[in-house]
């Protein structure tokens, strides 16, 4: 391994905060981080394990091999196109194959992505395209709903650096340039001759990344080449990630969430990625089906979608399949009859995953510890740097070697987001104790995430835990709806766990009173619903289910009025 002479690379870059250099030099000299890059060590495993198979789903499949020397002629055409190492690239398309291309292409040419979404329109992209100066937009281009070329072309407009359109999919249309059409005209000799030529610096941008906040224009957050991949390879190291394993994982890839946790660290593995634009019953079933993923993401709908596929494993298929779930892993474990690994993480950094041999209370209740040994968490009173006690709740915040030290072109704000000595405030309620000689971590909600009902404060997540624990009952959402004399009352969302079709408000309190859980804290209406609406990055959007019951109050006091009046 070469010498690390320097832990700042050779161009700064505006609005980036790099990492403070002591603690850098900390994590060199441990070893922790290296001179490697995401970019190289994405190359090497390419083609380490050329045969494998890299990419599988219904528009076809990759082998490393093709998946390597797609992304060597797509990223050389992109710099013959006049892009240039450490220009951006603003990320808009389905989840495909062609959004993969398109992902390692820019790594190897050093194109810094920015992964916005699919979703995304003129407010978002007008404001990260021009703030991050961004030179070339990926569309996808065949999206029968919107014309994303000619939007692309009207934000040229908008954003004065757009200066190339990448058309990922589809027909050709307007002045954009074809994915596959680059891909074909550039002969994969001279592709490797114009690489050979990038620098990637260890210690510089590799992503931009977006905050997952549900208020405004997400912030950019910066990921840099070491420090994201040795993200992704603790991670790969905490599950037991192998070249044998399968990814079933249909949430968007530009997300960190995959990118930093899934297929990222899979194809550092030598693993399969499993790959379809469609999310219909027909096609994940058929992932699963044809595939037989060993690691599952099934967020919003499509637990529902898979489940029929899912129930047809015997015991030993059940058995090697593993869950991936923000909460209620005990629930899952039930309906599925597979382990169900807890995970608590964010796009600034810290990443905390239950393993399989963590005691079964902590797999249930908790979620679990950070994947790395250099990751630093402090517990403290809201607002502060006083710790807790152990077993109180309080704010978490984090420090570590790929918890990044400020957002882009955000140093001002950023003075309350992190502390003097470059802990981040996650607004993130957290309690910890030590089970066995081991700590664990356990998730409270966020800060603000509470329903005030005549100044009792309700705490949603805390309330959710023990409803999801209820037998019918597969995923729950609580948030506050106006009340003239309260303030705020109690409204519970439920989707219901096959195949039970109902849930009464009283069964459900009932339930609560049996489980002990305080009377001013029990939901005051129970809507039953099928599934819960989303955010653009795919998250549950308690912003639209508070739309939801404020219509649903006015609409009931509009048929009173109506009854009244007769």
């Amino acid at each position: 391994m070469l010498q690390i002479d320097t832990v700042r690379p050779a161009q700064l870059l505006q609005g980036v905060r790099y990492p403070d250099e002591p603690r850098l030099w900390r994590y060199v000299a441990e070893g922790v981080l290296t001179n490697e890059t995401l970019a190289g060590a994405f190359k090497a495993s390419f083609r380490q394990n050329a045969e494998r198979l890299a990419l599988a789903g219904p528009e076809g499949e990759l082998t490393y091999r093709e998946l390597d020397e797609q992304t060597d002629r797509l990223g050389a055409a992109l710099l013959a196109l006049g892009m240039k190492p450490l220009d951006r690239a603003v990320f808009q398309c389905v989840n495909c194959n062609e959004l993969l291309l398109a992902f390692f292409a820019c790594l190897k040419a050093g194109i810094i992505p920015l992964c916005s979404l699919q979703a995304f329109r003129k407010l978002e992209i007008g404001y990260l395209g021009s703030l991050c100066e961004a030179r070339l937009h990926v569309v996808q281009g065949d999206d029968p709903k919107f014309d994303d070329v000619a939007f692309a072309q009207e934000m040229q407009a908008e954003v004065s650096s757009f200066s190339y359109i990448l058309q990922a999919r589809g027909e050709r249309r307007g002045s954009a340039v074809l994915l596959a059409d680059l891909i074909r005209n550039m002969p994969l000799d001279s592709a490797r001759a114009l690489l050979a030529d990038v620098r990637h610096d260890p210690f510089q941008v590799a992503v931009f990344q977006l905050s997952g906040g549900t208020t405004g224009v997400p912030k950019i957050i910066p990921r840099f080449q070491n420090e994201y991949l040795y993200n992704m390879r603790a991670v790969a190291g905490c599950n037991g990630y192998t070249p044998e394993d399968v990814l079933f994982f249909p949430t968007p890839y530009m997300h960190n969430l995959n990118m930093g946790c899934f297929f990222g660290p899979f194809l550092l593995t030598g693993a399969t990625v499993t790959v379809t634009p469609d999310i219909s019953e027909e096609s994940l079933q058929g992932l699963v089906r044809d595939y037989q993923p060993t690691w599952l993401g099934v967020a919003g709908p499509i637990l529902t979608r898979i489940a029929p596929e899912l129930a047809k494993a015997d015991e030993k298929g059940r058995a090697r399949r593993n869950f991936i779930a923000p909460k209620n892993a005990a629930g899952l474990t039930r309906l599925t009859g597979s382990p169900t690994h807890h995970i608590f993480g964010m796009t600034e950094g810290v990443i905390m995953f239950a393993r399989r041999d963590d005691p079964q209370a902590i797999r249930d209740t908790s979620i679990g510890s950070p994947v790395s040994a250099y990751d630093e968490v402090k517990i403290v009173h809201p607002g502060t740097e006083d710790p807790v006690a152990d077993g109180e709740a309080g704010e978490a915040l984090f420090r570590g070697p790929y918890t990044i030290r400020g957002y882009y072109k955000s140093e001002k704000e950023d003075v309350m987001r992190f502390t003097a000595d470059g802990f981040y405030r996650s607004g993130d309620l957290m309690s910890s104790r030590i089970v066995d000689g081991k700590r664990y971590y356990f998730y409270c909600g966020r800060i603000k995430d509470v329903v005030d009902r005549g100044g009792e404060k309700i705490n949603a997540e805390e309330l959710e835990n023990v409803i999801n624990l209820h037998p019918m009952v597969l995923a729950s959402a609580v948030v506050g709806m106006p009340d003239r004399v309260y303030g705020e009352r109690v409204c519970a969302f439920v989707i219901p766990k096959p195949p039970a079709a109902s849930l009464t408000l009283q069964q459900l309190t009932q339930y609560l009173q049996d489980a002990g859980l305080a009377r001013f804290k029990w939901p005051e209406r129970l809507e039953v619903i099928r599934e819960f609406p989303l955010t653009a990055s795919g998250k549950l959007s308690k912003v639209l289910l508070r739309q939801q019951i404020i219509q649903m109050l006015e609409a009931d006091t509009a048929r009173s009025s109506t009854t009244e009046g007769k």
